[in-house]
């Protein structure tokens, strides 16, 4: 096991452009009753969700719909050469939406940071790794969108002025130059081994003038007041199983603790960068409504398909074979509940214009 990764600082100075936040100061609410008061009970697949249904991109063949399956789960098709370590099932497309919900919430019920046109009109929106979303044509109807996904977990009813593709955001970009007025990025981490050839393409993709808006999260779990214990199974487990799964898989999952954005956005020839962090708690801890209410979600997130998020990962570092994930997932479903345990991810966006004679 490797030490536990060093996060990065709440609040950091960005080499060009803005930094900033407005979040409210991150302090727990006074704690009463049992240390170990559950925000959520049950396991993994929480009843209470309910039961919703060299060229990048692809038709949609049967050879896209041949997923890998792992124990049950099933993830992207072996067609795309990304392995991305998250499955692409009911389950884990619930934990998606439930991480728009949040990060909408954190956004106060905006969608995206970046100081496009208010309505939008005419503009075309490229959202990339969209997942199941098509809340932007629904928010924006007079914008031509299109969304991206390795897979086809998309609704069947989406707005008249939305279209889907299957895409591989790390193959060459098959749009022409300048096709888009505003290009969505959101948590790619675990996906992108050059983030700097990414925003390259996005570059090359956005019209003069227009923006392109990168979400991120390092899933390193830290505290303000020393709550993460140094034998707690979120630091002898989760925290290292994401240093060393991406040393085995040749990328990074500390997107903002080597600022890779930034520094992309930098490189690809973006001006007018601006960098908004925020903290994301995990659990109703906080003090401050709004992100007790964030951190419920976030919570809800990952109890909902911890297993989902770690079985790769874990066969990957640990092996298949090897004895004990279920009773760590306990262990960690444990500590993520507890309301003595303050912990709390880190979110980034990252927002840059293409120049005007570019």
């Amino acid at each position: 096991m490797s030490d536990q990764p060093t996060a990065p600082s709440a609040q950091s100075t960005a080499q060009q452009g803005a930094t900033g936040s407005n979040q409210p100061e991150l302090i727990p609410a006074p704690f009463t009753g049992d240390e170990q008061g559950d925000d959520l009970d049950g396991t993994d697949n929480d009843s209470a969700l309910g039961d919703d249904a060299a060229s990048s991109t692809n038709s949609l063949t049967a050879s896209i719909l041949e997923y890998r399956t792992i124990k049950g789960r099933t993830y992207h098709s072996e067609k795309h050469e990304s392995k991305y370590f998250a499955p692409n099932d009911e389950q884990q497309m619930h934990s998606q939406d439930i991480t728009h919900h949040y990060l909408t919430i954190m956004l106060d019920d905006k969608l995206f940071l970046a100081p496009v046109k208010d309505d939008m009109e005419a503009s075309k929106v490229l959202d990339v790794g969209t997942g199941t979303g098509a809340d932007v044509g629904d928010q924006y109807p007079k914008a031509e969108v299109t969304g991206t996904d390795l897979s086809p977990t998309q609704p069947l009813w989406v707005p008249p002025n939305v279209k889907f593709e299957i895409d591989d955001c790390t193959k060459e970009w098959t749009w022409p130059s300048n096709t888009f007025d505003f290009i969505h990025i959101r948590y790619l981490f675990g996906a992108i081994a050059d983030w700097t050839a990414l925003f390259r393409q996005a570059f090359r993709c956005c019209k003069p003038g227009g923006w392109v808006q990168s979400c991120e999260c390092d899933v390193v779990m830290c505290s303000d007041d020393d709550s993460i214990k140094e034998d707690s199974v979120i630091n002898t487990f989760w925290n290292p199983l994401w240093k060393e799964l991406g040393k085995k898989l040749g990328l990074s999952f500390q997107v903002l603790e080597e600022r890779l954005q930034n520094k992309g956005f930098e490189e690809a020839g973006f001006v007018d960068i601006t960098e908004v962090n925020y903290k994301l708690p995990i659990g109703g801890w906080p003090l401050d409504p709004k992100l007790a209410e964030i951190g419920t979600l976030t919570l809800l997130t990952m109890i909902n398909d911890l297993e989902g998020y770690t079985l790769v990962p874990w066969n990957i570092v640990h092996g298949e074979s090897t004895p004990g994930y279920q009773e760590t997932l306990a262990y960690l479903r444990k500590e993520l509940r507890s309301k003595s345990v303050h912990a709390y991810m880190k979110v980034r966006y990252v927002y840059g214009r293409k120049p005007e004679n570019a």
